[in-house]
């Protein structure tokens, strides 16, 4: 069960841990609502106040040219070869025209996009996009003198006011200038010269204002191309999808819509420019080929009656076949004379038992015959032989039949041979006759075939060129659109943006974020105690016995009779503990001693020490207040007088004086508290402090007191506690939350462990009402009136 056990509370040690980090961020919890509300009521005002986008949508198929063969005007050109290396236009690059700078810029000029009309409103300025009353037209408009009004702030912004049915006021917005002018009329403004004109129309609300802007066509132009999206809705189509979000839905659809018919008229003008430009060419080029035609074809005509030529074609093929079936006989013939003379060789150096080669294709039968009759009359031999000897008398009959063979066969390929020499030199001769009959044919039929040549060139080039020239011609005839409209700029009645759900939602989460991450990061850099928790995690070796809240300015320090504050409580639940730390100390028939301390000085000591007495003489016990910090003295905060006064010091130093005769009444008109002041401050306290006359000032106390409250010095700054501090029943070590910082925690440790302390324990005090013990929880201030839950959020904010 032992080993058990620490596995089985490991789960309820982690989800304490998780709680408690809750708790940290909980406690705070009015923090949190309103930053809820806070970022909320932004997201509100934010939706109500923020123009609306909408989001316009169109549709296009761009043609594809290289479906149009040979039609496209661009057709003529690749045949001719004079476009290679060039594709026909990829919807990449349709895409990248759509989205150009130039195609922008003239439907911008188209749709005078420049000059923007506004209906001006109290928090927000809603744009006149055909509503306008009033139309401006930029006779002259100086793009650059623009340009520097907007940098110089002069201002590019006029109100339109009139006052008259024919005369009216411009305004500048900048500069207050005023330009007077007649509608119709031309007016000089700062940048431009422009004429104002009555549309007709009238506004809900007359007595709003309306202003006209002025903005240079490339920053318009670059705005409106950024906003312009153009998607291909699928990789193997040419279907193209053109959207924009402005807050104006009609000029939206106008300017999809025009940047569209904008993209075709370009396509016409560009496909109208190359057609006619092929047509000039090909015009030329005919002119050119014609002349050349004719001068090829009267040229051939004069060659052929002056050299008086018929078919001489036909002749020349005639003897050109004649002459190559002469060569081909004369290579069969050679190839029979080298085998004849391979066959001659190899008889002439083999001998009588060696087989002869066959089918080597020698064309005389008879030679094959004699050959196949030696090589089985040689093979006859050859097994008999391999049963008997030379002397049999058939081995004997077939050599002599074999030698008798063998020059039969070596006489018929002599034979042979001086046939096939016959024929050669016949065929020789016969060839040389069609050769001298080839090399008659006149050197003027080369040049009548380089004639004709020609003429068949010039011919189909010209027939080319009539051919392309009215492809051309209907090319030019045909002006459709290159991009098909499948649907129109259309808008949606729904905005994108801003999205009311979306924007609630992220308000509502950073409203619960900031707090979190304010609270998150505060924890994360501080390095000062704030609770208890603090105390219990740095120094656990030292217990804590009282939480002494916050005191505002407006609050009385010291706790008064019959006292029912958060205060007095606290003071109270410090004097209960201290009755279960000076429990040892019960059998001692005098008073007991408690020390009051801390590490530096602004840490309360003092208060601590003088509500803490307070508290003791509320319960009819006799005690008093020692001001035991000879180099600062703090007592004269509740003490008023204590400063005026002698006391610790000057008794430590003077023998002569008596201890009853510095004690002091309290100004709390409490009989039961009476001080004992610090008294003149000393050069040498610490020299003070090791005096006999301390421990015996200690003990006259205890004799006539039942508690002896010592407020003292600093720990950390000077030596004068650790001095007194043996006479100590209890010490006090007060820690300030928000003031003392967590590593100082370590010096009250290290001291508590030499045995510099005596019974050492934690006060924490100047605790927030958000650290401060259970009270926050559970409701520290029983029995006091119940507040309203907003009076509670409000007070519970403030105190955090």
């Amino acid at each position: 069960m032992s080993q058990n056990t620490p596995t089985s509370i490991r789960p309820q040690e982690e989800e304490i841990d998780l709680r408690e980090e809750l708790e940290k961020y909980l406690r705070y919890w009015p923090w949190f609502i309103l930053g809820v509300i806070l970022c909320v009521v932004i997201g509100i005002l934010y939706i109500k106040y923020s123009t609306p986008q909408y989001n316009t949508t169109a549709s296009i198929i761009i043609k594809d040219e290289e479906s149009k063969g040979p039609s496209s005007e661009m057709a003529a050109f690749a045949d001719l070869g004079l476009l290679g290396g060039m594709g026909a236009s990829s919807i990449e690059n349709e895409m990248g025209i759509l989205r150009s700078k130039t195609l922008m810029s003239q439907t911008i000029k188209a749709l005078n996009l420049n000059i923007t009309y506004f209906e001006e409103g109290a928090v927000k300025s809603k744009e006149l996009y055909n509503s306008s009353p009033f139309k401006v037209v930029a006779l002259q408009l100086d793009e650059k003198a623009l340009e520097n009004s907007i940098k110089e702030e002069r201002g590019n912004a006029f109100y339109i006011i009139p006052k008259t049915n024919e005369n009216f006021h411009l305004i500048n917005t900048e500069t207050e200038e005023v330009f007077e002018g007649k509608f119709g009329n031309p007016v000089a403004i700062n940048f431009a010269t422009i004429t104002v004109e009555e549309t007709g129309l009238s506004l809900e609300d007359e007595e709003r204002e309306i202003s006209v802007r002025f903005s240079p066509l490339e920053s318009v132009v670059g705005k409106y191309r950024e906003a312009v999206n153009i998607n291909l809705t699928d990789k193997n189509s040419s279907l193209l999808e053109l959207s924009l979000v402005d807050p104006v839905r009609e000029k939206a659809q106008d300017i999809l819509d025009q940047l569209i018919l904008e993209y075709n008229q370009q396509a016409i003008e560009d496909k109208n420019l190359v057609a006619t430009n092929t047509a000039e060419f090909i015009d030329e080029r005919l002119a050119i080929i014609n002349q050349e035609l004719d001068s090829v074809e009267v040229g051939k005509e004069e060659f052929k009656e002056a050299n008086q030529l018929t078919n001489i074609e036909a002749e020349s093929e005639m003897f050109i076949e004649n002459a190559s079936d002469y060569k081909k006989r004369q290579q069969e013939i050679g190839t029979q004379l080298e085998l004849a003379n391979a066959m001659i060789a190899y008889l002439e150096t083999g001998s009588n038992s060696d087989l002869l080669p066959a089918n080597l294709g020698i064309e005389e039968s008879g030679v094959n015959d004699l050959i196949g009759e030696y090589n089985t009359l040689v093979l006859e031999r050859n097994r008999i032989l391999s049963g008997s000897t030379e002397e049999n008398p058939v081995v004997l009959r077939l050599n002599s039949q074999i030698e008798q063979m063998r020059a039969n066969v070596l006489q018929s390929l002599e034979r042979m041979r001086n046939n096939f020499l016959i024929a050669q030199k016949d065929l020789d001769r016969q060839a040389a006759l069609i050769g001298s009959q080839i090399s008659a044919v006149p050197a003027k039929e080369r040049q009548y075939r380089g004639i004709e040549r020609q003429q068949n060139i010039k011919e189909a080039l010209y027939l080319f060129l009539l051919e392309k020239r009215e492809e051309n011609s209907l090319s030019l005839a045909v002006t459709a659109p290159k991009a098909k409209i499948v649907d129109s700029a259309y808008s949606n009645n729904t905005a994108v943006s801003p999205k009311s759900k979306i924007i609630l939602l992220a308000a509502l989460i950073l409203g619960l974020l900031i707090p979190f991450l304010i609270i998150y990061i505060k924890t994360l850099l501080s390095n000062k105690v704030k609770s208890r928790e603090d105390l219990e995690k740095h120094a656990n070796i030292i217990p804590v016995v009282g939480e002494i809240p916050r005191v505002e300015k407006k609050q009385n320090e010291m706790i008064v009779k019959n006292d029912r504050s958060i205060l007095a409580e606290a003071f109270r639940i410090l004097h209960t503990n201290l009755q279960y730390l000076i429990v040892n100390t019960a059998e001692k028939e005098t008073g007991n001693t408690i020390f009051v301390t801390s590490t530096v000085k602004g840490e309360g000591k003092t208060l601590v020490s003088f509500n803490l007495a307070v508290t003791l003489a509320n319960t009819n016990k006799k005690v008093i207040i020692v001001g035991a910090d000879l180099r600062n003295p703090q007592l004269q905060r509740f003490e008023k007088k204590a400063r005026e006064h002698i006391g610790v010091s000057d008794y430590l130093a003077n023998d002569d004086l008596k201890l009853k005769d510095l004690i002091r009444e309290s100004n709390t008109d409490n009989p039961n508290l009476q001080l004992l002041p610090s008294g003149t401050i000393p050069p040498n306290p610490s020299e003070l402090w090791r005096r006999q006359k301390t421990g015996e000032m200690f003990k006259e106390l205890e004799q006539m007191y039942d508690y002896v409250i010592v407020d003292t010095a600093p720990s950390l700054l000077v030596t004068d506690t650790f001095l007194i501090n043996k006479w100590a029943d209890v010490t006090l070590y007060v820690v300030r939350a928000g003031h003392t910082e967590k590593k100082l925690l370590q010096f009250a440790v290290d001291s508590k462990r030499d045995g510099k302390f005596h019974d050492l324990s934690f006060v924490l005090n100047d605790v927030k009402w958000s650290n401060f013990g259970y009270g926050n929880k559970y409701g520290y201030a029983y029995g006091e009136e119940k507040k309203s839950f907003l009076k509670r959020l409000l007070n519970k904010a403030a105190v955090y």
